[in-house]
């Protein structure tokens, strides 16, 4: 019988996925906004994402499958595929740009070279793999525990030093686009997060918890983000942790936060790779994708991931939107096709819709009028084929 994960497992896994790197550096550009308002765009934003990665989990934790599985009930077995495949993408290039960011960092505060730094994350990535996402129990605890420890040391010197904080607002980043920053990295979890919810005991109460302690995890990776940037004047992760005095303290938050997140992404890339390639073993293409991240994170230079995180919304926030309404609003039945056309459609306009919206400057970011516009759009064109078909 296969083995199935708890509540706690599944929590402990989105907690790893929170504890990230990327999260803080994320965290560092809303320090332009002063520390009140920064906080509540990151509030807004998460609250909105998260509420989006619960409902996607949900879909694959019902339906016992992976997320790009879930993905054909709404697009059609060739259309999952074509998802499936940008998937893969963004999860090979976020592979790399983790495993970059965790070697540069590194490397800033123990220099040893940055290409030694990402063979070593690279190496352990793969350790994480090969152990298996059911039998991380233990393993994750310990790294867990540590990195969680360690975090609460570094907000404690950044929050509690006594030292008054730099006034560091400008106009470099409106709320709107701010609180789309905070949804960006819940939203970039949409494609994945089916991948652990259908292997849980109790999906949609693991989803929940997922969903919960990712927000609030992830929520405080950015307010440490923003808090040293102002605390020390400093955008760059190692300057940061250097002048906070947390020297292999912090090179091991560098390093085992790189670790257990990155792990998440390969990971998924694997079970993503199965979608596409009926034949492929995912942990042995996990093991692939950390090897080309690897390679890219020592070859290319990945120093602002903004755009990226707005590519990543502008594929991924049409797509769920289109499959909350087939599932909880229209409750389609699946059929076996090839392609659906309508829905591949309707989530090229949202597509578009997210392109154009990222101009105008919303206090509750794009993503949320894009999603609902889109499910709007999904509703009228059943309607109408529905009255067609009377």
């Amino acid at each position: 019988m296969e083995k199935k994960t708890s509540l706690f497992e599944n929590g402990l896994i989105w907690f790893g996925a929170g504890v990230s790197i990327a999260e803080i550096l994320t965290g560092t550009y809303f320090s332009s906004l002063g520390f009140g308002k920064g906080l509540a765009a990151i509030l807004i934003g998460h609250v909105i994402g998260c509420i989006m990665l619960f409902l996607s989990g949900v879909i694959g934790g019902k339906l016992g499958k992976s997320a790009m599985e879930t993905v054909k009930d709404s697009f059609g077995i060739h259309g999952g595929q074509l998802f499936a495949t940008l998937n893969v993408l963004q999860l090979v290039g976020w592979t790399a740009i983790m495993i970059y960011d965790g070697a540069l960092a590194a490397n800033g505060i123990f220099s040893t070279g940055h290409w030694v730094w990402c063979l070593v994350i690279g190496a352990l990535i793969i350790v994480w793999i090969l152990i298996g996402i059911t039998n991380l129990g233990k393993v994750n605890t310990i790294a867990m525990a540590a990195l969680f420890i360690l975090t609460l040391i570094l907000s404690k010197i950044i929050f509690f030093s006594g030292n008054p904080m730099a006034d560091t607002a400008d106009d470099s980043l409106t709320f709107g686009a701010a609180v789309e920053l905070a949804v960006a990295m819940p939203l970039s979890w949409l494609p994945l997060i089916s991948d652990y919810t259908r292997e849980a005991k109790e999906p949609v109460k693991a989803t929940a918890v997922s969903a919960v302690v990712y927000g609030i995890v992830s929520c405080f990776m950015y307010v440490i983000g923003m808090g040293a940037s102002i605390f020390t004047g400093e955008n760059d992760i190692a300057q940061i942790l250097m002048k906070a005095g947390l020297g292999i303290a912090g090179l091991l938050i560098v390093v085992f936060s790189t670790v257990t997140t990155t792990f998440l992404d390969a990971y998924s890339a694997g079970i993503s790779g199965e979608s596409i390639v009926a034949k492929l073993k995912g942990k042995y293409a996990a093991v692939a994708v950390t090897v080309i991240g690897t390679v890219g994170a020592i070859v290319y230079p990945m120093d602002d991931i903004t755009d990226f995180l707005y590519l990543i919304g502008s594929v991924f926030a049409p797509m769920i939107a289109v499959q909350i309404a087939d599932f909880f609003l229209l409750k389609k039945k699946k059929e076996e096709q090839a392609f659906d056309w309508c829905n591949l459609v309707i989530w090229l306009v949202g597509f578009v819709l997210y392109r154009i919206l990222m101009h105008v400057d919303f206090a509750l970011g794009n993503t949320l009028p894009d999603m609902v516009l889109t499910v709007l759009i999904c509703l009228a064109v059943n309607a109408v084929k529905g009255k067609k078909n009377a």
